[in-house]
């Protein structure tokens, strides 16, 4: 298999943890969002994935699957060892609850597409970016609040934590202050002890730039 990404793409971080966590090996196939306006606009690239974004995980029959959700919701269904979708009904549902509100909530108002945008109509990106990271974040404290153990929805790991770690990496990117969210902060060191989170870093990646 070959996973379309950029060290630095949150969406790209989240689906390189699920792969370390599940033992899947995977040809890494960088796509630098920034450079030459952005080589996920090329045309080859848009012939594989029309909207143009990362991560892209091609199958080695020849599939490919875009959007971070789909993707890892893929690899919890084909390799279901270890599980990181709960049993249990209600939990299962909090734990797409908490992965929502990072993927549709918070990220796609802080890529780069949309900040290149503000850009260009005079709005200032970082403040913008800074606002919706920080929203996001304080409802996502208070919501773990109630739910959350070792990890965000009890003791066992799940996809909501593999989309908060990542999140929380843009966050100190942007310079938001993420004092304010103890529980975040306990989970997100509980994950990165984990070698899986450890080798999905950005600056770990074969593409990472200083």
């Amino acid at each position: 298999m070959k996973l379309y990404g950029y060290y630095r793409s949150s969406c790209s971080y989240r689906v390189r943890i699920v792969l370390n966590l599940k033992g899947i090996e995977v040809e890494h196939v960088p796509v630098h969002l920034v450079r030459g306006g952005g080589e996920q606009f090329a045309p080859d690239f848009v012939a594989k994935n029309p909207m143009a974004q990362v991560p892209l995980l091609e199958l080695d029959s020849g599939e490919r699957l875009a959007q971070s959700v789909a993707i890892v919701e893929y690899l919890e269904e084909t390799v279901p060892t270890p599980p990181l979708l709960p049993h249990e009904p209600i939990a299962r549902a909090r734990v797409r609850a908490l992965v929502e509100m990072v993927n549709s909530g918070i990220q796609p108002l802080q890529n780069t597409r949309v900040l290149g945008e503000l850009t260009n109509r005079g709005v200032d990106p970082g403040e913008w970016g800074r606002l919706f990271v920080r929203l996001g974040l304080e409802a996502i404290e208070r919501t773990a609040a109630a739910s959350a153990g070792q990890f965000l929805v009890g003791d066992a790991l799940t996809l909501a934590d593999v989309y908060l770690v990542p999140q929380l990496y843009n966050g100190r990117r942007f310079g938001v202050d993420l004092s304010p969210f103890p529980t975040l902060l306990r989970v997100e060191a509980a994950c990165l002890a984990l070698p899986a989170f450890d080798r999905a870093r950005p600056e770990r990646q074969p593409d990472a730039e200083p």
